[in-house]
């Protein structure tokens, strides 16, 4: 019976002994194979790695990256003197049927056949055919037009999107201590209501040797706001004075039909034909008359007056009229001549290049910028040489007189009385803070 227990016994220590081994192995093998399996996966971890970290498969990738074009394009445009709404867009390889259905749609509500200079407008191109998605023309700052092509349709629909605006007045004033440009900025009074300024007073003032140190100016705009107060667009200077010398000269903005325009305190109308000076910031270098040549060493008659300013500041036309030369000049350099009628030419010389679509035959207004101040031509520095031809024959620009501007009379006199009450009353307002 003894055996019998010795045998059982024996065979349970047996098979305890055998799930012991079994579960052994089990967990070496597990082990061995988690082991691998972590090599494994580590290696190829560091493979991918190392693909990645590649320089040349990098600049491979960056060089597709950076050729790949995306299917869909927006292009802005501003058009140029002598640009019609046709060569622009074939120029981005539109087709012809595509721009007449375009114009088709356009011409509802503008002249698409007379483009303004400056008329800017934007389009949507699907690079895959070269036809438009979206084409948007801006009519003003308040208004533009949209057309969306639908998917579904493959035709235009058209929008026309008005953002309200409401209108404000802004005053400045600050002491000229530098130059009007310096002052005027230094108060960030935009660009373009710095350069009316200059062409309204440029009729009578000579910026170079009429402004003192410690003089001054008044300012009043208009502005246009979106709802958000973010300024849109500005609209005319109302009122204006620089003070000279203790001298005022205040100037009132008058919107009668067929006496728009700005009039000193009496009702004068300010506008003459052309501007004292066409450059704002400059100062008179070398005057008309006789002259040592600095570069020839001789006297010799100097028949133009030249305006010394840092390179590339705006020249400004004296007055309306036809561009009749835009090239170069000999020693004049790059030069524009514009014609302003039968009696009067003037000469602008030394440029360091043309404004944006100026040439010959081409209309300018008063104070339109015409190119920027540099040195070409015989010059020893930037300036801008500067001529008035009467009749055919060079004069003083600065001695020229110049027929005196209209005079209010009548019941336009009255009403222009009551409107610079009015801009009087609100200087006032804005100054003390009422308004």
């Amino acid at each position: 019976m003894q055996n019998i227990f010795k045998i059982i016994k024996s065979k349970i220590k047996i098979k305890k002994n055998a799930e012991i081994i079994a579960l052994s192995l089990l967990l070496l093998i597990t082990i061995i194979f988690t082991t691998y399996y972590n090599y494994s996966k580590q290696k190829i971890f560091n493979n991918y790695k190392n693909t990645i970290n590649n320089v040349y498969l990098k600049k491979t990738i960056n060089h597709i990256l950076n050729n790949l074009e995306p299917r869909f394009k927006k292009i802005e445009h501003t058009v140029s003197s002598g640009e019609t709404f046709n060569n622009i867009l074939e120029n981005y390889s539109v087709k012809k049927d595509e721009i007449n259905i375009i114009k088709k749609k356009l011409m509802t509500d503008v002249n698409i056949n007379k483009l303004n200079t400056d008329q800017k407008f934007s389009f949507v191109i699907d690079q895959t055919d070269n036809k438009i998605k979206e084409f948007t023309f801006k009519i003003s700052n308040t208004e533009k037009i949209f057309l969306v092509k639908k998917d579904e349709t493959n035709k235009f629909e058209l929008k026309n999107i008005i953002t309200k605006l409401d209108k404000d007045v802004i005053y400045k004033e600050n002491l000229i201590l530098q130059s009007l440009y310096k002052s005027a900025t230094d108060k960030k009074i935009p660009p373009n209501i710095i350069i009316e300024f200059a062409r309204i007073y440029g009729f009578q003032v000579d910026f170079q040797r009429d402004i003192r140190k410690r003089d001054s100016f008044q300012i009043m705009y208009e502005v246009y706001k979106d709802k958000n107060e973010k300024i849109i667009e500005t609209g005319n200077i109302i009122f204006a004075n620089l003070n000279l010398s203790g001298e005022k000269n205040k100037l009132y903005f008058f919107d009668k039909e067929g006496s728009v325009g700005h009039y000193d305190q009496n009702g004068r109308s300010v506008k003459k034909a052309l501007m004292k000076t066409p450059i704002n910031g400059a100062r008179l270098s070398s005057p008309f008359g006789m002259r040592k040549h600095p570069i020839d060493g001789f006297n010799k008659m100097h028949r133009g007056t030249d305006f010394a300013a840092p390179m590339g500041t705006p020249i400004m036309a004296s007055g309306d009229g036809v561009i009749i030369k835009a090239g170069w000049c000999g020693g004049g350099g790059n030069c524009i001549v514009i014609k302003h009628n039968s009696t009067y030419k003037t000469v602008y010389a030394h440029m360091s290049k043309f404004a944006k679509g100026m040439r010959s035959g081409v209309r300018v207004r008063q104070a339109q910028v015409i190119g920027y101040v540099g040195s070409t031509g015989k010059s020893t520095g930037p300036h801008l040489h500067y001529e008035v031809i009467v009749n055919g024959k060079k004069i003083n620009s600065q001695t020229l007189k110049l027929p005196s501007g209209k005079i209010l009379k009548g019941k336009e006199r009255e009403l222009f009385e009551t409107k610079k009450i009015k801009l009087d009353v609100l200087k006032s307002e804005k100054i003390i803070g009422l308004n």
